[in-house]
């Protein structure tokens, strides 16, 4: 077994490393003058079971497209040098949420990335909290694996709430069914109730409205689940109207902490008691260095997708990990 990690995503190489009592595999990636680069295996992957890791999150230091195109052009060399398989790990997955047409002529991202993946022979892509499952697993062709990293918010949960009535509250209607599972689980490992609620939201042309609430926060201590933040305008407007409905404290929960432009008024947000992010994506741990009285928690996730390598690297079932009942 080979475990690669592409630049800008070693830290979270590292610790899935680690969590597999492995070391990470020695690769190159190379610029070259005019922009082109190339990125090769710098150890034999022949007849070896090859696991490449990297988050698909612009930054200021690398595009969307240049991490997405680097990590094809990788998983294409490693197989051109004999691999027996490939499989991607990426924790973000870019382009996920243009995953249907809502406007005339709109694109199908989600389904081209999906035949970008498969023409360079990947055999296998694991994600993390993709933002739809439904069309992330219909999009591809080659097996796919998706994580949650559900159970370690529930922890989160349970450790900030204290003795406080726990509501796990969706910003919105698309991400319902993400928060109604976030809060089975908490019953079910803890025992104890938590209540539900969500809050309207559509967005058309750049322009959010909506404004049905329901559920009860009086009093309660909220934690706002979704699958990722970018400006943060979602997730703040959510934060205010539970507090103007009496919640006790407010927390936001995501996998994915992107946090670009506009973040930073929900990062500065007297609002929120505390935010909880994991590290799939490098920036997030950054800004919590960058921001320490927004009390960020980063939860690592490193452990999770080790059990998941070592499982599928040995041919056992991983329904377990993921939730489901065999």
């Amino acid at each position: 077994m080979r475990i690669f990690a592409m630049h800008g995503s070693e830290l979270l190489g590292k610790s899935v490393a680690n969590a597999s009592e492995a070391d990470l595999a020695a690769h190159e990636e190379r610029e070259f003058t005019g922009g082109e680069h190339k990125a090769r295996p710098l150890v034999s992957v022949r007849g070896e079971a090859v696991y490449v890791i990297h988050s698909l999150n612009g930054t200021p230091a690398s595009s969307v497209n240049d991490k997405l195109c680097r990590l094809l052009f990788f998983i294409a060399a490693c197989r051109q040098n004999g691999a027996k398989h490939v499989t991607a790990i990426v924790p973000y997955l870019a382009y996920s949420r243009k995953d249907r047409q809502t406007k005339a002529r709109d694109p199908v991202t989600t389904r081209y990335i999906a035949t970008l993946f498969e023409a360079v022979g990947t055999d296998r892509v694991i994600t993390l909290d993709v933002h739809n499952v439904a069309a992330f697993q219909n999009a591809f062709r080659c097996e796919t694996v998706h994580l949650s990293a559900k159970r370690l918010f529930c922890r989160a949960i349970g450790q900030a709430a204290g003795a406080s009535q726990v509501t796990v509250f969706s910003p919105d209607g698309g991400g319902i069914k993400r928060a109604q599972l976030v809060r089975e689980l908490f019953e079910a490992e803890t025992g104890a109730s938590a209540g539900f609620g969500f809050m309207e939201k559509r967005r058309s042309r750049g322009k959010v409205s909506g404004d049905l609430f329901a559920g009860d926060v009086e009093g309660h201590a909220v934690f706002i689940v979704d699958d990722m933040i970018e400006s943060g305008g979602t997730m703040l407007r959510a934060a205010e109207a539970c507090r103007d409905r009496g919640a006790r404290s407010v927390h936001v929960i995501a996998t994915h902490g992107l946090l670009g432009p506009g973040s930073q008024n929900l990062l500065q947000s007297s609002l929120l008691t505390g935010i909880v992010l994991t590290d799939s994506v490098s920036c997030a741990g950054e800004t919590a260095r960058a921001y320490p009285d927004a009390a960020i928690s980063i939860l690592p996730v490193g452990p999770l997708i080790a059990d998941a390598v070592r499982l599928l690297d040995a041919g056992e079932p991983i329904s377990s990990l993921l939730g489901m009942e065999d």
